[in-house]
C-alpha cells in the first residue's frame, strides 16, 4: 500500500458524488516530452489505424489488437504519481487491463458520443477508474471530454446503437435518468490528467480546430473485480477491433484477489 496520499479529502469527496476529479498534480516536463514522442512513434507505425481508435498502446510492438504499441505508455500507467491517486480511489489491489490513444486530428477529429465506459467491458462487478492523461493541449476548440456530474450513481444506463461512421464508439447513453447536455468541459493542460468512475456518462465533439487534441485513457480496476474474458466476443462490436480474450493484464499493486487470468496475452 503507498504512503502517498496526493488526493485530498476535498478531491476524493468529488469523485464519490460526481464521479470524476482533477487532481492537483501533473506529469513533469520531461516526462511529457518523451510521451510527445512515444505518440509520434505510434501515429507513423499505425497509418492504417484512425488516431482516435489506438487501443492498448501501452503493448510494445504488435498486439492481439492490430495496433503497434510503444514501452513509453506502459511506464507512464506504472508512475506512482497515477498510481497513487487511483489507490486512493479503488483500494491497494490494482490490475491495469487497457490503455488507448485518442488522438484527433485538427479539423477532422471524429466524436465520441455520451456514454458510459461498462456497456462496452468484461468487468463484474464494474468498477474501473480511467485515468486521461492531456498530452496536448485539451481544450473545447479541439473537442475535450465531456462529463454529466452524478450521472454515475444511476449505475447501467439504457444505450442506444449508433450507426454512423464518423464516430469514435457505436453507443449513446438514451436515457431519461439523465440529461446529456448537462456538463462539465474538462479542459486540460499538457501533463495534467482527469479520473472518472465506470459509470460516469461522458463524451467529446469533434475536433473542428486546426489544433490536435491528443490524450491518453489508462483503465485500471480493483482486483476484487473479475476480468470475464468470455463476456463480449472478439470483433468490431464496439467501433473498432477489440479482443478481450487474449488482451494481457498486470498486476500493478497488491494481489489478485478475484482470480483474473494474468498470464494469457503476455509473450
Amino acid at each position: 500500500m503507498t504512503t502517498n496520499a496526493p488526493l485530498s479529502a476535498e478531491a476524493i469527496q468529488q469523485y464519490q458524488e460526481e464521479g470524476y476529479l482533477i487532481p492537483d498534480c501533473q506529469l513533469p516536463e520531461s516526462r511529457l516530452t518523451d510521451l510527445m514522442a512515444a505518440v509520434d512513434r505510434v501515429l507513423l507505425a499505425n497509418p492504417e489505424v484512425r488516431p482516435e481508435k489506438l487501443v492498448s498502446v501501452h503493448i510494445s510492438g504488435l498486439n492481439q489488437e492490430g495496433v503497434r504499441g510503444d514501452e513509453a505508455f506502459m511506464e507512464l500507467a506504472k508512475d506512482p504519481v497515477i498510481v497513487d491517486c487511483v489507490e486512493q480511489l479503488i483500494g491497494p489491489d490494482i490490475i491495469l487491463w487497457g490503455c488507448q490513444l485518442f488522438c484527433k486530428p485538427g479539423s477532422d477529429g471524429m466524436e465520441v458520443p455520451m456514454h458510459q465506459d461498462g456497456a462496452y467491458w468484461p468487468i463484474r462487478p464494474l468498477a474501473t477508474c480511467t485515468v486521461w492523461v492531456a498530452l496536448d493541449h485539451v481544450t473545447e476548440e479541439n473537442g475535450c471530454m465531456q462529463v454529466v456530474p452524478g450521472s454515475h450513481r444511476h449505475q447501467s444506463l439504457t444505450h442506444q446503437k449508433e450507426s454512423r461512421e464518423d464516430l469514435v464508439l457505436n453507443q449513446r447513453v438514451n436515457d431519461g435518468r439523465i440529461d446529456p447536455e448537462n456538463t462539465v468541459s474538462l479542459e486540460l493542460a499538457p501533463g495534467q490528467f482527469s479520473m472518472h468512475d465506470v459509470h460516469l456518462v461522458h463524451g467529446s465533439h469533434p475536433n473542428r480546430s486546426g489544433k490536435r487534441r491528443a490524450g491518453l485513457a489508462i483503465r485500471y480496476m480493483p482486483s476484487t473485480s473479475l476480468f470475464n474474458r468470455d463476456l463480449i466476443d472478439t470483433g468490431t462490436g464496439s467501433g473498432y477491433l477489440i479482443n478481450f480474450a487474449k488482451r494481457p493484464l498486470w498486476l500493478i499493486r497488491g494481489e489478485n484477489r478475484a482470480g483474473s487470468d494474468l498470464k494469457v496475452g503476455h509473450a
